[in-house]
């Protein structure tokens, strides 16, 4: 008999539950996206186990807002219990003080969800969704669609109602065993049926059991905020037996009905960035050979006398611009961000850093992003060099520091608003000093050390010598300004990957899965190539509009996308939220700013290494008397 090992890539192996094993229920956290600040459980008068436990958590969860906790459900597999109340003590209801009947209902109103998991399973409330509108019943298709957590409860006719009896429905898979062998089960599917039901329609025992009325006769539970309310939590459990393998558990909540938008969104990228690469391409290679053939005639002295374009300014093209320590260490930051994003992506899309491994995604995108800061130190210690610089421990910090410095900054502020709060989402000061330890412990030597062999490196060879005094740049044309070509170089790229951002954002902020990580590589590649081909082409046009002036200016417009990622986040923010309060609207727009900055960092390091790497070329290509 032969005998085989496997092992699961990575993070959870299936637990096998035996008949009438307990299986824990577990509370995440309560969300809103109308406020954008996550709770932890307890935070509402819910009913508590005897022991609140909570689990140890990775950076990503506690930077998520996760708080995962214990909770009194009794769950006991493939066992059924027709209703169970909660907290009961001989029966008697649970009172609401008018304190904690304020804060049910002001959560109730600013449409709060509760999240549980069961096996590290998300409880998922069922939509099911009439497809198509035939007038005929039978005809109808129900198109089920899953809603992550359940809803705290709902408004009426300026009442509010509490969703206070929860209907838990289990799937199970049986696993196939030896003959002697006892069944065991895996839990594969998780789902919650909420409702409320009214104090005197539920009628509890002695023995904690109750009884649900039938029908839909019952009221549901009301809760009025300026009284004492009295009530009953219950809970149903059911049993359901599935096909569905352990491997394939999270397909139902990740199903997506949108996945034709995001071929179809790919393939249109594809087309449009390969059809104008091809233009770009033959007009720039076409021109390119003219103007090169012309320079590097020198028969004719008239026509060289005549000359101009880009060839005039070779003596002033690779002259040092201002402030080269600020330029280099952006753009070591953005070595370190494409270094950190392309290895998350990837990794991502080989299914390691999948939904179901909690806060691992952002885990990894800390970590990565400290170690990464070898490579950003490296690149911007080379390029200084190049520019001339000469203090390059203070360029090494400047590096270390700068674009993370804006991050924390901006985050602590956000995080003091949270704290205010007295929201799960406010960082713990433990977490802070752990982050500020992780910046300072590896970041920062690795960027010190990276800096040092790249300023020690041979700088980049410049094939054109410097002239000593600068010449004059003539007057620009108005589509020369810097605002226009922001403007026209951040098109292709953003509208390359819009689609994509749309996701992004609902995975952000309205407590969606993201989990399309192939179709993110992809359109990372297409955002790659087509900020190249812009930068490219806007070096090309300064040169040959005589201005020589384009390290600064080509960064800046490499990474024109970020702004209409800007654009794009404000009409977001008016057409799909409904966030009316102060706190939450600045929590948007100061983690929507970083979003930009770093998107800027990111195109404009991109776009600059394109442009440097053809300008080199083209002053190689000709003949310098």
């Amino acid at each position: 008999m032969c005998q085989t090992s496997a092992f699961y890539v990575p993070g959870v192996a299936p637990i096998n539950f035996h008949q009438n094993d307990p299986v824990e229920i577990k509370a995440v956290k309560l969300t809103s996206s109308r406020t954008q600040l996550p709770y932890e459980y307890y935070s509402l008068p819910f009913c508590q186990p005897s022991k609140i436990t909570y689990k140890a958590e990775n950076l990503g969860e506690v930077l998520r807002g996760d708080r995962i906790v214990n909770t009194p459900f009794q769950v006991l597999m493939n066992s059924e219990k027709k209703c169970e109340v909660l907290c009961s003590q001989s029966s008697k209801p649970v009172t609401l003080t008018v304190e904690q009947s304020r804060l049910v209902a002001e959560r109730i109103t600013e449409d709060y969800y509760v999240h549980l998991i069961a096996d590290n399973l998300p409880v998922a409330t069922r939509l099911e969704l009439y497809s198509n509108r035939d007038s005929d019943d039978k005809k109808k298709e129900k198109d089920v669609q899953f809603e992550h957590g359940y809803r705290l409860g709902f408004t009426d006719v300026n009442k509010i109602y509490l969703h206070n009896h929860l209907s838990f429905i289990l799937y199970y898979h049986r696993e196939d065993m030896e003959e002697d062998q006892e069944h065991t089960y895996r839990v594969v599917r998780f789902e919650v049926i909420p409702q409320s039901i009214k104090l005197e329609d539920l009628k509890a025992d002695e023995k904690s059991s109750c009884t649900l009325p039938e029908g839909t006769n019952s009221s549901p539970q009301e809760i009025d905020p300026t009284k004492e309310n009295q009530l009953y939590f219950t809970y149903s459990v059911h049993w359901e037996e599935s096909d569905i393998k352990w491997a394939s558990r999270w397909d139902t909540y990740l199903t997506m009905s949108d996945v034709q938008i995001h071929w179809f969104s790919i393939i249109n990228s594809v087309v449009v960035v390969f059809f104008l690469s091809g233009i770009l391409s033959m007009i720039i290679i076409r021109t390119l050979r003219k103007d090169i053939a012309n320079y590097n005639k020198e028969d004719d002295i008239e026509d060289t006398m005549e000359e101009s374009g880009w060839k005039l300014v070779h003596g002033d093209v690779f002259r040092p611009p201002q402030y080269p320590m600020i330029l280099s260490s952006l753009l070591g930051s953005g070595i370190q961000l494409f270094c950190m994003i392309l290895i998350v992506i990837f990794v991502a899309m080989l299914g390691m850093l999948s939904p179901s491994s909690r806060g691992a995604l952002m885990t990894t995108a800390c970590f990565l992003f400290m170690f990464m800061g070898v490579f950003g130190g490296f690149s911007a210690g080379r390029l200084y060099r190049t520019l001339k610089g000469h203090r390059w421990k203070k360029g090494a910090f400047c590096t270390a520091t700068l674009y993370p410095g804006v991050v924390f900054g901006i985050c602590f502020i956000l995080n003091c608003f949270i704290w205010g709060k007295h929201s799960s989402g406010a960082v713990p000061f433990p977490t802070m000093v752990a982050l500020l330890c992780m910046w300072f412990g590896i970041s920062l030597p690795l960027v010190y050390l990276g800096y040092y062999f790249g300023f020690r490196k041979q700088p980049y060879d410049n094939p054109v010598r410097t002239n000593q005094i600068p010449r004059q740049i003539p007057e620009q044309r108005w589509y020369m300004n810097r605002f226009v070509g922001i403007l026209m170089a951040g098109i292709l790229p953003f509208g390359a990957m819009f689609i994509e951002l749309f996701f992004i954002f609902s995975a952000i902020w309205e407590n969606q899965f993201y989990y399309l990580f192939g179709f993110l590589f992809l359109v990372f590649i297409i955002l790659v190539v087509s900020c190249s081909q812009i930068s490219i082409v806007m070096v090309y046009f300064q040169l040959c509009a005589e201005d020589y002036r384009w390290w600064w200016r080509n960064f800046l417009v490499s990474g024109g996308s970020a702004f209409y990622v800007l654009v794009y986040a404000i009409f977001y923010f008016v057409n799909k939220l409904d966030i009316v309060e102060f706190i939450p609207s600045l929590l948007y727009f100061g983690y929507t700013a970083l979003m930009v900055l770093s998107f800027w960092l990111l195109t404009g390091t991109i776009g600059f290494y394109a442009a440097y790497m053809f300008v080199r070329k083209i002053y190689a290509a000709v003949k310098i008397d």
